[in-house]
Parts: structure tokens; C-alpha cells; sequence
């Protein structure tokens, strides 16, 4: 009998031992408990490329649905929405989140990490007119400007205006959407307009021109974030998502022309307009130096018009999983 005990013992001892090696989806994440589902923010526009090749190739399903991981692609446009979302845990990553939206949640208590870079595109963020007597930031003095406040575009206005040493209080700036900016300069109710992605070619089709980008004043940094619980409960997840999001690069490097066609056929833009725009992005995940300079360029944008009361250290929120 004392045998049979101690043989008993020890198989209950194993099966404890080795009950959580399995790789099935109850088992992948262990440390946080099973993932079931893996919510990832979808936006297509203005050219986010390695989402759309994700989403057509089917990339993350590929990888998770093997484990019994159900994959979700909320589209939530805006960045507000989608840290929003990450606070109340319905969203796990934000794939394609403005620098603007990461540093404001961050720095109001949104737990969320950078986990790489999404894109660069300085040339994809413009400031137009039809005006054609207005060709220099000099002659935006005294000008009707419209467009997003608190975001890029608006970050570039206010670099370009103290380029040429202006202020704000030089210009009339209104805060307006993209396309409703557009509208308004062809309608000669605004002189100036805050325009990027597919609205430039649709603006210069109109008979508008570019003033200047954001090229040589700001990276137009797009970011990878992720709620700070989840990479902390499964960081294997999270570099997997990271691998797969390196595949979709991959695909794009070496399938171009059918990089082209599902882009256009994805986002309704012409191919020939997607060919042009596309090399206005800089894709390469890896948050390098100058990133962190530029969002903490951001951050003092963001401090110095109000926006943010409370600084963050922007490296905290970093955690590189690119490589």
C-alpha cells in the first residue's frame, strides 16, 4: 500500500508539473491565463500598407488561429477612440496610433507601451492652398487656416509658422477635418488648409498646390502600441504579433506591383496614386534615436498649446519588440 501511495504521489505531482506545456490557444499566454481573442485596431487610411496586407494575406490568423486564437480587427479611426478602447481592455493592440494620441493617454494614466514603430511619412503631411498668390509660410500671415487640431497637421503648422518666425497669433487657425478643410479652400471659405494621405492628390487634382510638408520640420511619427497589461501577461504574444507584422514588410519588399494592386483595390485610390504616396512612407519598425527625439518633440508640442499639463519620461512607454 505504501508503495501504491507513492506511486500515486508522484504521477498527481507530474501531471501538475507538466500540465501547462501544452501548446494549444488554453495554454499559449499562461502567465495571464488563456487568450482567447486578440483585439487589433484596423486603419487603412491614409496609406497604413502593412495593415492592409495583414488583413488581405490574413497574416495574424495565419499565426494565432493554430493556438485557437481568435483574431478581431475593430476599425477605430480615430487615436482617441482606439486609447480609449485600450484602457477598457476591449482593444489589445493599436496598430497605427498618431504619436500625438499614445503621448496624451500615456501622460493621463492609459496604461500602454510603444512596441515599435508604425511609419514615418514627413512628405504625406502638407499644408495647401488654391490661393495662388500663397506659395511661402511668410504668406500665411493674417490667412484663414483650417484643419485638425491637435495632431500632426497641427504640430506642422505651428513648426512652419516659427520656421518663419511666426506665431499662432499671426494666422487664424479653426479647427476642421481633413476633407472639410479641403472643401473650404476650394469653396474660397478658407485660404489655407491642413491636408495628408490620399486629400494631397485629390487636393492638387483640384487645382490646389503645396505650401510645404512636414519634411525637415517633423517625422509624422506613427507608432505600435500596446496595453501595458497584456505585454506584462504575454509577451510571447506580443512578440509574435511583432514577427508577423515584420512579414507583412517582407511581403510588401518583395511583391510590390501586388502590393500596388491590393492597396487600390483596399482604399479606392488609383493605383498610380498609390505608387506615388507609397514612397512617402518609411516603414521600418525599429525605434531608433531620433524617434524618441521626435516624440518628445511632440510632447512639448502638445505642453506648449495646452494640450498635456503633466510631462512623461517618453522612454518609459517604450519597449522596442521590433527586433
Amino acid at each position: 500500500m505504501k508503495k501504491l501511495s507513492v506511486l500515486l504521489i508522484i504521477v498527481l505531482t507530474a501531471t501538475v508539473l507538466f500540465s501547462g506545456c501544452g501548446t494549444t490557444g488554453e495554454k499559449i499566454g499562461s502567465e495571464g491565463g488563456p487568450v482567447e481573442r486578440i483585439n487589433i485596431s484596423y486603419v487603412k487610411l491614409p496609406l497604413n500598407v502593412p495593415s492592409i496586407i495583414e488583413k488581405d494575406k490574413r497574416l495574424f490568423e495565419e499565426e494565432f488561429n493554430k493556438d485557437n486564437i481568435e483574431v478581431v480587427f475593430p476599425e477605430i479611426t480615430q487615436g482617441s477612440k482606439m486609447t480609449e478602447a485600450l484602457a477598457a481592455g476591449s482593444l489589445d493592440f493599436c496598430n497605427a496610433l498618431g504619436a500625438t494620441s499614445a503621448i496624451l493617454a500615456a501622460a493621463n494614466g492609459v496604461d500602454l507601451k510603444i512596441i515599435g514603430i508604425y511609419s514615418r511619412a514627413p512628405k504625406a503631411f502638407t499644408i495647401m492652398a488654391k490661393d495662388p498668390s500663397i506659395n511661402t509660410v511668410e504668406d500665411l500671415k493674417g490667412k484663414k487656416i483650417v484643419g485638425p487640431k491637435g495632431t500632426i497637421l497641427h504640430q506642422l503648422l505651428l513648426g512652419a509658422l516659427r520656421e518663419a518666425d511666426l506665431t499662432v497669433e499671426d494666422v487664424s487657425f479653426i479647427n476642421m477635418g481633413i476633407s472639410e478643410g479641403v472643401s473650404a479652400i476650394m469653396a474660397d471659405s478658407a485660404d489655407v488648409a491642413l491636408v495628408a494621405g490620399p486629400a494631397v492628390t485629390q487636393a492638387l487634382g483640384n487645382g490646389a498646390h503645396i505650401i510645404t510638408t512636414g519634411e525637415g520640420l517633423l517625422d509624422a511619427t506613427i507608432v505600435i502600441a500596446v496595453r501595458g497589461d497584456f505585454l506584462k501577461e504575454h509577451p510571447d504574444i506580443v512578440q509574435r504579433y511583432m514577427e508577423v507584422h515584420n512579414r507583412s514588410l517582407e511581403f510588401m519588399r518583395n511583391n510590390l506591383n501586388e502590393t500596388y494592386g491590393i492597396v487600390a483595390e483596399e482604399t479606392g485610390i488609383p493605383v498610380e496614386e498609390v505608387k506615388n504616396m507609397y514612397g512617402w512612407y518609411d516603414f521600418n519598425p525599429k525605434v531608433t534615436g531620433k524617434d524618441i527625439t521626435e516624440l518628445e518633440k511632440t510632447q512639448e508640442f502638445l505642453k506648449g498649446n495646452g494640450m498635456l499639463s503633466d510631462i512623461i519620461d517618453i522612454e518609459s512607454i517604450i519597449q522596442d519588440m521590433s527586433i
